[in-house]
């Protein structure tokens, strides 16, 4: 019988949660890495065994883990990430008279048909990409070598690159999105990078149409149409049909455009889900409600769906890579939130239940369909 396993990463270490097609009985095993920040736990769409995880500290450095085996066992992986002794300090030896130093990894991306091949987003913001599962890693250092670079600035978060999304038509197309900078497109693999922020506009800097500069705090796609985008940026949800070239805003009735986190309805390509937050200075939802926003128009038009989340005196928040979706039919959604809950719809959003309670603060949330 097919199944799910619900990947969440922590302030204080990660959980996998798993069930059946049915998911409505949850195994919890954890904390794994207990006490550690585990800022992203993502899985292989080429093997579902093959999971990894970033996991860090202010006294230990940057470490990556690397499982085989769905989670039950793990290993530290990528010696090039080299903690020199200083707490909080993360060397990279590119080759330079001095190393060059980050603060952590925000994000993995596994390759889509290769278990050994993932990519990793660093603060300040950089990418990188493993062909060995991990143990070594080499720096796509076209994207820090861009001619905007000097223009960049952290977000409230940091300078974070915190998406990637690979094309699975085009295997030499990829996306990132970094906070303060915005969104940004190679063609070729990585080699050279080009912004895509046409039509995002920012008012708390200098240029608000400016090329690069924007916050943009998420963006999603579909796998069947990879030309067209979604995006929460810090104020305003977006959407691309040109592959990023260009973007028009579609945050129609939402109570406030500010959020974090948007994903895409695994079976339809225009059904979108968004969690509302009150404000960038009140990180909680409208009126104390969690409530989850569905379009099912590819945006602009909004419905909330509230059944089985807390409505009231609710003040959690739900950051940018806490949401994610299975591809059973019908389509689950789950989000994990700043207050330790981990939300389950198997309905598409119609109605939710906590999968657990009182988990350390969640950081990112991620999903496999195990068959």
């Amino acid at each position: 019988m097919s199944g799910v396993r619900v990947l969440v990463g922590t302030r204080k270490g990660a959980f996998v949660l798993a069930s059946d097609g049915k998911r409505e009985k949850w195994e919890v095993s954890g904390p794994h890495f207990a006490g550690w920040e585990i800022y992203h736990l993502k899985g292989s769409p080429a093997d579902a065994n093959r999971l990894y995880a970033s996991q860090s500290s202010g006294w230990s450095g940057q470490v990556m883990q690397r499982s085989s085996d769905g989670g039950k066992t793990w290993e530290p992986v990528g010696n090039q990430f080299v903690y020199d002794g200083v707490p909080g300090t993360h060397q990279w030896y590119d080759g330079t008279p001095h190393p060059w130093e980050f603060k952590r990894v925000w994000h993995l991306e596994p390759s889509l048909d290769d278990p050994d091949t993932v990519y990793a987003g660093v603060e300040d913001a950089a990418l990188f990409r493993s062909r060995d599962g991990g143990k070594t890693w080499q720096e796509l250092s076209g994207l820090r070598g861009h001619g905007s670079g000097p223009r960049w600035q952290p977000g409230a978060g940091g300078m974070c690159l915190h998406t990637i999304l690979l094309d699975p038509s085009d295997p030499a197309r990829i996306y990132i999105a970094i906070s303060a900078a915005g969104a940004f497109r190679s063609v070729d693999a990585g080699v050279t990078w080009q912004p895509i922020n046409r039509g995002l506009h920012s008012q708390y800097i200098p240029d608000p149409t400016a090329e690069v500069g924007h916050c943009v705090h998420r963006i999603a796609m579909h796998r069947s149409r990879p030309q067209v985008l979604f995006m929460q940026k810090h104020w305003d949800v977006m959407r691309s049909d040109n592959g990023g070239d260009s973007w028009q805003e579609v945050s129609g009735n939402l109570p406030t455009d500010f959020g974090f986190v948007i994903d895409v309805h695994a079976h339809e390509p225009e059904t979108i889900f968004v969690v509302p937050i009150k404000s960038d200075s009140e990180h909680f939802p409208p009126e104390g409600k969690l409530r989850v926003y569905r379009s099912r128009s590819g945006g602009s038009e909004w419905e909330p769906l509230s059944k089985g989340l807390p409505q009231s005196h609710c003040y959690v928040n739900v950051l940018r890579d806490a949401m994610a979706v299975d591809s059973l039919d019908e389509c689950g959604v789950y989000f994990g939130t700043t207050g330790g809950q981990v939300y389950a719809s198997a309905d598409a959003g119609e109605s939710w239940a906590p999968i657990v309670r009182d988990l350390p603060a969640v950081l990112s949330v991620e999903v496999q369909t195990l068959q």
